[in-house]
């Protein structure tokens, strides 16, 4: 825990002496320097900072809840089901290169403006990331983990509980925690149209405004929400992966 507690501390420090040379190379206003924007960030909390984290982090939540009721059941089913898979696995080939991003417009019209078309088109985008990686983890399950419960007359839901789910529990967090970074850059993406708040909204509007240590402020605050949303993730793979070896 020390070890990685330095090896953090030390990215941290190498980020922040590339940003203030970059800011002293570049000796523009667009380019603030570290010390700047952190001596800028009570004023922050006087722009409806809290507000903007909230819904994002919803926006975020909710995305990844749906991503997870979907994706696990089907990339599980993907595998332990030969017709199903053979029927799902060319869509999910077809589709998964598609942009789903380039939809945003399409979505927004049906959906409307608000939460839901950014959910929508989130979930859309990272619940592929959680069938693959599922499928994959389940895929690599030997065949003889199945044979004895075959034996024992096992139902599916026996199966899955004591064979698929705990066997594929590693491969789900780590789908879980790539589809995080996507859900990231997407909703920063979504939240420039059709909101008011949310962090990307936020980053954006003080752009427009000029307002550069606000905007880096920005930057700062969702880059810290996400790397905490990554650790609590770990965090409870190493939980449940612990709880499942006893």
């Amino acid at each position: 825990m020390v070890k990685r507690g330095l090896q953090l501390l030390y990215a941290v420090l190498i980020l922040h002496v590339l940003w203030a040379l970059g800011a002293w190379v570049v000796d523009r206003p667009l380019l603030p320097t570290p010390w700047a924007v952190y001596m800028y960030f009570p004023h922050l909390l006087n722009m409806d900072l809290w507000w903007n984290i909230y819904f994002s982090l919803y926006r975020l939540a909710m995305s990844l809840v749906f991503a997870t009721l979907i994706g696990v059941p089907l990339g599980i089913m993907n595998v332990r089901l030969p017709k199903f898979g053979a029927l799902f696995e060319p869509l999910v080939y077809f589709t998964y290169p598609i942009p789903k991003i380039a939809l945003l417009p399409v979505i927004m019209l049906l959906a409307g403006l608000g939460n839901a078309s950014k959910i929508i088109t989130i979930t859309l985008i990272i619940v592929f990331q959680i069938i693959i990686g599922v499928r994959d983890a389940v895929k690599q399950i030997p065949p003889t983990m199945y044979q004895v419960l075959d034996v024992l007359a096992a139902d599916r839901w026996q199966t899955f509980v004591n064979v698929t789910g705990p066997a594929s529990l590693a491969g789900f967090f780590s789908a879980l925690k790539i589809a995080l970074g996507t859900a990231i850059a997407t909703l920063f993406f979504t939240e420039m149209y059709g909101t008011q708040y949310g962090m990307g909204y936020y980053i954006m509007d003080q752009w427009n405004r000029l307002d550069y240590l606000a905007m880096f402020g920005g930057i700062i605050v969702i880059s810290v929400v996400s790397f905490l949303l990554f650790l609590t993730i770990s965090g409870l793979e190493r939980y449940c992966l612990r709880w499942q070896n006893k």
